[in-house]
């Protein structure tokens, strides 16, 4: 069998998109809808992409796929590799598919120079949970997940109070200077 790893090209991308869906159906929840199609395949090709994505092709067929950002950290001064997402299409697991993800991002990672690689499994994916601890993967117990949607985060801005010293309204979010 015959394993090749490519970074997403636009000709992909419905192949690509196929996958979330089949990782959607995995996860048992609603698949990205149309405006979330369009955005991710504005933020996967713009100027300055918002995430990377790989297709893993298995004989020529493409049977999963992976996303990572960079992120940083202030302590290693080296960035981050965040993996958002590895999946493998269940026909084609236990041949070694999710390894050579895994491995083609490890790789990508230390050319890279990043000091590590994080990502996130959920709690009841023991499938996954066994794949990376297998690979010597540590669960970290001291940092905790939290999240604010973007409706809470509406929510928490539209009554936080200002953020000024003198008590003097802080500036619109969209009157903010951006560097």
């Amino acid at each position: 069998m015959s394993l090749r790893v490519k970074k997403l090209a636009e000709e992909d991308f419905e192949t690509f998109f196929s996958l979330i869906v089949a990782l959607a159906d995995y996860e048992g929840l609603a698949p990205p809808d149309s405006d979330a199609k369009a955005r991710l395949k504005r933020d996967a090709f713009s100027d300055k992409p918002r995430f990377e994505a790989y297709l893993a092709f298995l004989n020529e067929e493409p049977v999963g796929y992976a996303i990572a950002f960079e992120t940083y950290s202030s302590f290693l001064a080296k960035p981050t590799l965040h993996l958002e997402d590895l999946f493998v299409l269940p026909s084609a697991r236990k041949k070694k598919v999710g390894f050579g993800l895994f491995k083609f991002l490890a790789e990508l990672a230390l050319e890279r120079g990043c000091g590590r690689m994080e990502w996130q499994v959920l709690n009841w994916n023991q499938l996954a949970i066994d794949f990376y601890e297998k690979l010597g993967a540590e669960r970290l117990t001291e940092w905790l997940p939290y999240r604010l949607t973007e409706e809470r985060l509406r929510r928490w801005l539209s009554t936080a109070p200002s953020a000024s010293p003198s008590g003097e309204s802080a500036p619109a979010p969209n009157s903010r200077e951006r560097k």
